[in-house]
């Protein structure tokens, strides 16, 4: 594919890169025929847009792509290094770029690491058409990107890259001869710890076939893979059942509120290999499935400790995961709202199509007031104590469901007593 044009010198991510996007692995709910970046490329016409999806799942080479398709000039800007001066020699080539007759795009990288006045620098740029703006992010942009700038910018999703995409990238290193032979169950095992990210599986395949070389390996085979890569893959296989049983009993301690066991757990992860930002979206899910309401700081402490983390990364910025971990074990526990979730979720599933009641419907017409849209609805803030109580806000013929049922603990212990005041002033209304 790309051996004939790339050097044996450069770095493997480089020589296998696509040079077309028939050489794209995956993303092929964006790029296959008739799918919207496939039209984009196709339309002849660049538009600004944010590629938004994990690590190693090409957005980059998208990016680069779309400058070939359209004979732009591609500059790059890394958010992570880069700041105002970057934005203002991109507007300077640029313009130079736009005097020749030539289109200008600009990629940032990680883009959700600029802050609010380095993202609006770009935006009088992109609506006067000097150069077409991509940013990638691993981050969802709706909180990390500008609204103006998310406005005039198409967002596209990006997945991780499945198992049979990765076998198609050691399938590649394999046909120019990138890597040795590689067993079946040492490629299993080198998906495994790649995790859908295609830079992660191009790395480890270029460390070994140094090392191969220098050992003079003929054949990767699993337990010399793992001797290569060293104790860290061995103990941690990503797919494999270990890891599994080892968040479950993470997990686990935190429910059971030991914060020892739980560090202990969440430590043993670490040191195994386990990724820190895995570790990080875990523990904002325990803050909401085993803690909810109990103690609302839990999700917003293990938010914060995410974006600790995004800034500061590994070493330092994993105390403030082992943080959460402690307060999480020892915070009150509710599953209240992960049940009423599921309950209501299992409902919705199985019942009908109920209508939404009269007084509850919107009326921005005449002619949906006419049709008593809205009619009868009593606006709360107007009612003694913010409260309009008799008022129903289910549909019609729907016997009160009770999804939601705070326990008695923490924080929910007043919710509980302000849901039976509530239900008192509704009865006395009936």
């Amino acid at each position: 594919m790309n051996s004939a044009i790339a050097s044996p010198h450069q770095p493997l991510a480089e020589r296998l890169r696509p040079r077309t996007l028939g050489e794209v692995i995956g993303q092929q709910h964006l790029l296959g025929e008739g799918m919207p970046l496939r039209i984009a490329f196709e339309s002849g016409q660049p538009h600004s847009c944010i590629l938004w999806g994990p690590p190693g799942t090409g957005k980059t080479t998208i990016a680069r792509l779309m400058a070939d398709a359209f004979d732009a000039q591609f500059i790059t800007i890394s958010a992570v290094l880069g700041g105002v001066k970057d934005i203002r020699e991109a507007v300077e080539q640029a313009q130079v770029a736009l005097g020749q007759g030539k289109r200008t795009i600009v990629f940032v990288d990680e883009v959700h690491r600029f802050n609010k006045s380095q993202q609006d620098a770009f935006l009088p740029h992109v609506e006067s058409g000097l150069f077409t703006f991509i940013g990638a992010t691993t981050e969802n942009p709706s909180f990390e990107v500008n609204s103006a700038l998310l406005s005039r910018a198409a967002v596209y999703v990006l997945q991780s890259l499945t198992e049979e995409d990765l076998k198609q990238i050691v399938a590649r290193a394999l046909e120019i001869n990138a890597v040795p032979a590689i067993e079946t169950v040492a490629i299993d095992k080198l998906i495994a710890y790649a995790d859908g990210d295609a830079r992660r599986l191009l790395n480890t395949l270029e460390t070994l076939a140094v090392a191969a070389q220098q050992q003079k390996q003929e054949t990767i085979t699993e337990a010399w893979l793992l001797k290569a890569l060293g104790e860290r893959m061995r103990r941690y296989d990503k797919g494999g059942e270990q890891f599994y049983d080892t968040i479950s009993a993470l997990h686990k301690s935190v429910r059971g509120s030991d914060p020892d066991a739980s560090l202990y757990w969440f430590l043993r992860m670490l040191d195994g290999g386990a990724d820190p930002r895995y570790m990080a979206r875990r523990l904002v899910r325990m803050a909401s499935e085993d803690i909810g309401l109990a103690d609302p700081r839990a999700l917003r402490l293990a938010l914060d400790a995410a974006e600790v983390y995004e800034r500061l990364g590994s070493p330092e910025g994993e105390l403030a995961l082992a943080e959460c971990v402690v307060y999480l074990a020892i915070a009150p526990k509710s599953n209240a709202v992960y049940k009423a979730f599921n309950e209501a979720k299992a409902f919705i599933k199985k019942d009908g199509t109920r209508p939404v009641p009269m007084h509850l419907r919107n009326a921005p017409t005449k002619l949906m007031k006419e049709l008593d849209y809205g009619k009868g609805y009593r606006y709360a803030h107007d009612e003694e104590g913010g409260f309009a109580a008799g008022e129903r806000y289910l549909p019609d013929g729907m016997a009160e469901p009770g999804f939601y049922r705070p326990v008695e603990r923490g924080l929910e212990i007043k919710i509980a007593e302000k849901m039976r005041t509530l239900r008192a002033l509704n009865d006395n209304k009936k």
